[in-house]
């Protein structure tokens, strides 16, 4: 009996899913037509007949990537300040699909460094996390939420701290479990939120040092 557009496309999504799996468990360095196969419990022959090369492998696996990426759920919690910080808390490995995820993300940075293509990929798609971020920046600061200033500088900061908190927490979940980053997270929003507040003390003060005491010809410390 002759195979059916239907058997066909449910072949492709066992296969994705394959595919998915074996970049969660072991990264984008054990993404290989022989894992996948074994994943899915069929012969690598038949993987050929939809990755015809490595080349065509991984390709398949970051686009994969992307539309899962852009297809999980969001937060939306409010405005602002709270849409700042929900696209922030949206990146991190708070659940186990977020774990998978970021995994999945880190795993490839070293396939994309080593290939000027997709390296060019990922600086514009990082480039443009940074411009929506800036964009939830400059709202967050024509409300009062956040300091004056270039909103795309927060949102570079905000993007740095919360890729390296993804790092840590892959690396050591036990060190930072999701109650941990969520707080590690609002205190650096704190950090930006307390320019703002005119009444909140200094974060640093000049001091004078001892070998240079306050006197005659000398600058006045605090």
């Amino acid at each position: 009996m002759p195979r059916t557009k239907g058997d066909h496309e449910a072949r492709r999504r066992d296969v994705s899913e394959a595919v998915w799996q074996v970049m969660a468990t072991r990264g984008f360095a054990g993404l290989t037509l022989r894992a996948v196969a074994a994943e899915l419990g069929a012969t690598t022959g038949l993987l050929t007949h939809y990755f015809p090369t490595k080349h065509a492998l991984v390709e398949h696996a970051l686009d994969l990537l992307d539309r899962r990426t852009a297809a999980r759920p969001r937060r939306h919690t409010g405005q602002g300040l709270a849409a700042f910080r929900d696209a922030l808390l949206d990146v991190l490995p708070l659940t186990p699909e977020a774990t998978d995820a970021n995994r999945i993300w880190v795993s490839s940075w070293d396939t994309a460094l080593s290939d000027p293509g997709l390296g060019a990929g990922y600086a514009r798609k990082y480039a443009e996390s940074r411009d929506r971020l800036g964009e939830r920046a400059a709202a967050a600061q024509e409300l009062g939420e956040l300091p004056s200033g270039d909103p795309a500088h927060i949102a570079a900061g905000a993007q740095s701290f919360v890729l390296g908190l993804v790092v840590q927490a892959l690396f050591d979940p036990a060190a930072f479990p999701p109650q941990r980053q969520v707080e590690l997270l609002d205190n650096y929003l704190a950090t930006l939120t307390a320019r703002t507040d005119p009444t909140a003390p200094p974060t640093s003060t000049r001091r004078c040092p001892p070998e240079a005491p306050a006197g005659r010809g000398t600058p006045a410390c605090g």
